[in-house]
């Protein structure tokens, strides 16, 4: 039996048991080729249509503060970072944008930032539930880090439903290179599984392609992600930013990320996979591969104009100046180009047996 046999026979044991052990993953990804990513794909898509039919789910995008008090090494808004220029939207912006994204089919809302102790539980708590007031119908998704298990249930509490935590890498060794000392892999898994405890629909993730990344860190990658049985999955290519200590890294591939969000999707048939804004960087069409390779959800940039060129966490992000309707039209139309629509849905996520109802 020739190599190309073996993997594909791999992709095919993925595909009925929904999991490989460590050594099967290693082998796939130290050997892929342009046939072995289109075979992936092609039952990535299979797998995603047969659940969500050709419907693509779309989140608001708003990056409300590029304040962070880490450091961490490939992060451009990182606390060392003495060239970014900070911001923070005002409570009145944030409704703003929300207001104008529901006007545009909008029904779920991704308030991201970085870790700013200036947003404590009672501000925020403040804002989910004006949000949820004047929206009743949308969802809520925070991305701000890790806090503490109180915090997390305040949030949950006043409304918020889902909670996207990256955990970047499931290696130890590995995540010590990617962070400084303050920061743990330990620690990082606890918030996820707190978020889950408490009733978030969770979501973690990995960069594609960081420094020091290997083989055998991306099959515990999956493993983990596996394990955890999170509702979202966000990974993207690593991007070098100039001013941070990644700056002459390489960046991870379009052809590398593609292959793992197909093996995300084989492996977790139902879960919530965005084509992110890293992938349509590295390349014009990147989200539409991403679709193609399985992806579900693409997330357009609600945040003010005046501000998307400082919310720069890698170099060269697109969509940093298109108004919020442009942006959305532009994807709707992308979108429909490889034969899939984008619906005014919440998009939540239903493991295998229940509807992706309207709402």
């Amino acid at each position: 039996m020739n190599n190309n046999n073996i993997l594909y026979k791999l992709i095919d044991k993925l595909e009925e048991e929904r999991i490989l052990d460590e050594k099967e993953f290693i082998f796939l990804l130290d050997n892929i080729s342009q046939s072995l990513v289109e075979y992936t794909a092609e039952k990535a898509r299979k797998t995603a249509l047969s659940i969500f039919g050709n419907r693509i789910f779309i989140r608001g995008l708003i990056e409300f503060t590029n304040y962070c008090k880490n450091d961490c090494y490939y992060c451009g808004i990182r606390r060392s970072n003495r060239n970014a220029q900070r911001y923070r939207l005002t409570k009145e912006e944030i409704l703003e944008c929300c207001r104008i994204g529901y006007d545009l089919g909008f029904r779920t809302f991704v308030l991201q930032g970085g870790e700013d102790p200036f947003f404590d539980d009672d501000i925020l708590v403040d804002i989910i539930m004006e949000i949820k007031k004047n929206h009743p119908d949308c969802a809520v998704t925070l991305s701000l880090g890790e806090r503490a298990r109180d915090s997390y249930q305040r949030l949950f509490d006043a409304g918020a439903d889902r909670y996207l935590l990256r955990h970047e890498t499931a290696d130890e060794n590995h995540y010590k290179r990617l962070h400084p000392p303050e920061l743990s892999l330990e620690n990082r898994k606890k918030c996820l599984r707190v978020l889950k405890e408490i009733g978030f629909q969770t979501g973690a993730g990995f960069m594609v392609g960081s420094p020091w990344q290997t083989c055998e860190t991306l099959a515990r990658d999956l493993l983990f992600l596996k394990e955890l049985s999170p509702a979202m999955v966000g990974i993207g290519p690593f991007i070098p930013h100039k001013d941070t200590p990644f700056a002459g890294k390489a960046a991870g591939t379009l052809e590398q990320t593609i292959f793992l969000l197909s093996l995300l999707r084989i492996m977790l048939p139902d879960v919530l996979l965005p084509a992110t804004t890293a992938l349509g960087t590295i390349d014009p069409r990147g989200r539409e591969r991403g679709i193609l390779a399985g992806a579900n959800v693409v997330m357009p940039n609600l945040s003010p104009v005046s501000v998307r060129k400082k919310y720069l966490l890698y170099d060269n992000k697109i969509c940093t100046g298109e108004e919020a309707a442009e942006c959305s039209g532009c994807l709707k139309n992308r979108m429909e180009d490889i034969g899939y629509e984008i619906v005014i849905d919440r998009g939540d996520y239903k493991p295998r047996g229940e509807e992706f109802l309207d709402v």
